[in-house]
């Protein structure tokens, strides 16, 4: 059975193909996505989106679309489509695609008449540049292919418009051109694999507009420059191959680049393919490191964010060599910070207070992985400091209390994942004093690092220290937030106890070391199960909690306000499997199968074989916000990984 095809019937249904995207990286930080129709609707979809270190840490469009013309017998057939002011379509291409598939490539086939063409896409790693190659399969009589490149030139969150600035320069290369709209950019080079001929006739094409933006409410509408068009004679049976970067490429190699990009490409015909596929095109590997990003399309590097998703994005899909590489870097930066506060110009965020808690936490991973032994070679020295640094009173925004739990001052600046802001960047969210996860990722961090010293013999005074404040943190963490109710505070801070339903407590129960007994494990599981799952994870707020908000709609400020206050985030489903599990035994393991359907089923919806930053709170608990989530493949490949080791299920 096919896993991620779609048939004419949907692809000419834009009401069905539209919300369907499709996302592709080059684990360089550069991208593809558009819809499959390939119709963009957000100012961020492009074919050659890519970063630019020398402007800024943003992603810019260079190449917006690329339109395709069939003509036969003199008549010519668009297949692009664009939305343009007025609710209209044109060219209207998608009336003559057959078939969309994204399984191995994303393919593309459309009919028009006798012809039948194919167009297949393919991301280089590592290099900025797409290949796409197109096919003729059938023709009756003479063929000839048109290509409009549609030009952009500008930051991923901006829009252009027609001006008189933009250069309309070009240099012929080999098999083609390159141009450069504006001073500052690279050039874009775009060739093909037999030689063409560009006719120049430029032309600015107003007023395109993206729907997603719309709906978000932000700028949607724009100006793309067209300088031109490429055009080629090809005959049945021939392959064409047009290769748009910021580079000249010798076109004798394209052909053979088409196929070594393909060869290698692990086919998404499964719920585990389509994860571990999701999970590598998040991989960032540049001069200074390697980093995980936290989404697409337009999410950077964020220290918590890429150390909750490192171990489900590398180690549960068999990538232990890039969890090292990406710790490794982690380590460098962290420690830099430690000893000189010295702050990384990629990985943001990296004195948040839960950080180092979060960074032991993937470590534990890499020892169940592994071993403790290895762990402790690799690692012992990064988290023997990460912990002293903290009891030592030297991180600038967490201390620990007489009492042994960490504290924080959320009230002016987010300390928490809970980092939602309005528009002064005070927190939505204010959660401070002490924080019911901060703490149970404390506590773990201290037993985790017991575990894995305690057999050193020179290493037993500072295991004692930790045991010391271990035992503290246990008692004074159950007497904080245990409640009268069965569940845990979401945070304390003084004399008030935030009574929210939140699945921060969870994240502690789930936690390898708990401050929780069996029993006070299942008191918070039986609350969340009750006011928090969903088939999409878990939402930040219970419905029977006050300010909740299941929808992630509305301009910036009602979103701003929602993001935490409703919507279930799928990354959280890992922490609470781990608590049913701990509570129930291998008994649990069917219901937290069942679970698993709920995201399956995402995999043929939103960006293809991926899961959105964040869903609905309520039915149909719709995909919002970014794409593609690390954190959320990273949290459901854990789950799925647990059933493939048990060989429970063949996902």
């Amino acid at each position: 059975m096919s896993y991620l095809k779609f048939d004419k019937n949907l692809m000419i249904n834009l009401d069905q193909s539209l919300p369907k995207e499709i996302l592709r990286t080059n684990q360089s930080g550069a991208y593809h996505c558009t819809t499959i129709v390939g119709c963009n609707t957000r100012k961020q979809h492009g074919l050659l989106v890519i970063p630019i270190p020398e402007l800024d840490d943003e992603n810019h469009v260079l190449l917006s679309s690329l339109d395709e013309t069939v003509i036969q017998h003199g008549a010519p057939f668009n297949l692009g489509i664009h939305h343009y002011k007025g609710n209209c379509y044109s060219p209207n291409g998608h009336k003559y695609i057959r078939e969309y598939d994204c399984e191995t490539l994303p393919t593309t086939t459309y009919r028009v008449g006798g012809v039948i063409l194919k167009k297949e896409k393919i991301f280089v790693t590592g290099e900025n540049r797409i290949l796409i190659r197109y096919t003729l399969v059938e023709a009756h009589s003479r063929t000839t292919l048109q290509f409009r490149p549609f030009l952009a030139f500008r930051n991923a969150n901006d829009l252009c418009v027609e001006n008189s600035v933009a250069s309309r320069d070009y240099e012929e290369v080999s098999n083609g051109i390159a141009t450069c709209m504006y001073a500052g950019y690279p050039k874009l080079y775009m060739q093909m694999n037999h030689k063409p001929r560009f006719v120049f006739d430029p032309h600015w094409y107003k007023d395109i507009e993206y729907q997603k933006d719309q709906e978000r409410g932000i700028p949607y509408s724009e100006d793309l420059y067209v300088p031109g068009y490429f055009e080629i004679d090809i005959k049945k049976g021939e392959s064409l191959i047009f290769s748009a970067g910021i580079d000249e490429v010798n076109t004798r190699n394209l052909s053979k680049m088409f196929e070594a990009e393909m060869n290698p490409r692990t086919p998404r015909t499964s719920f585990y393919n389509c994860l571990k596929n999701s999970a590598k095109q998040f991989y960032l590997t540049n001069d200074d490191g390697h980093y995980l990003l936290a989404g697409y399309p337009w999410f950077h590097v964020r220290a918590r964010d890429q150390f909750v998703a490192l171990p489900g994005c590398t180690l549960s899909i068999h990538h232990r060599q890039d969890f090292e590489a990406i710790m490794d870097t982690g380590r460098r930066v962290m420690l830099d910070w430690m000893h000189d506060g010295k702050q990384d110009k990629h990985l943001k965020d990296i004195d948040q207070p839960d950080v180092p808690l979060w960074i032991i936490w993937g470590l534990q991973r890499y020892c169940h992985d592994q071993s403790n032994d290895i762990c402790r070679e690799r690692y012992g020295d990064l988290i023997g400091e990460m912990l002293n640094f903290i009891i030592d009173g030297k991180h600038p925004n967490v201390r620990v209390a007489p009492n042994g739990l960490l504290t924080v001052d959320g009230t002016e600046t987010p300390m928490s994942w809970m980092n939602s802001t309005y528009n002064d960047g005070t927190p939505v969210v204010p959660r401070t004093g002490y924080l019911v996860e901060v703490n149970g990722l404390w506590y773990n961090a201290l037993m985790c690092a017991i575990e894995i010293f305690e057999p050193i013999e020179d290493a037993a005074d500072m295991v004692a220290r930790w045991r010391e404040v271990a035992e503290r943190v246990k008692t004074s963490f159950i007497e904080t937030f245990l409640n009268d109710y069965g569940y845990l505070y979401d945070y304390v801070s003084g004399s008030y106890t935030d009574l929210s339903v939140r699945p921060n407590m969870v994240i502690a129960a789930g936690l390898d070391y708990s401050p929780l007994d069996r029993r006070q494990r299942k008191g918070v599981l039986d609350v969340a199960t009750r006011e928090l799952l969903t088939p999409k994870g878990l939402r930040t707020l219970s419905p029977n909690s006050y300010g909740y908000s299941p929808w992630y709609l509305g301009n910036p400020e009602e979103r701003h306000k929602a993001y935490h206050m409703g919507p279930s985030r799928p990354w959280l489903i890992g922490f609470y499997a781990n608590t049913y599990i701990k509570v129930f035994g291998v008994n649990g393991l069917p219901f937290i199968e069942r679970m698993l359907i709920g995201f399956e089923e995402e995999m043929k919806e939103g960006c293809l074989g991926t899961l959105s930053e964040l869903y609905d709170g309520n039915p149909p608990f719709i995909g919002r916000g970014a794409v593609s989530y690390a954190a959320n493949i990273a949290g459901v490949v854990r789950i799925v990984r647990i059933f493939k080791n048990l060989k429970l299920v063949d996902y």
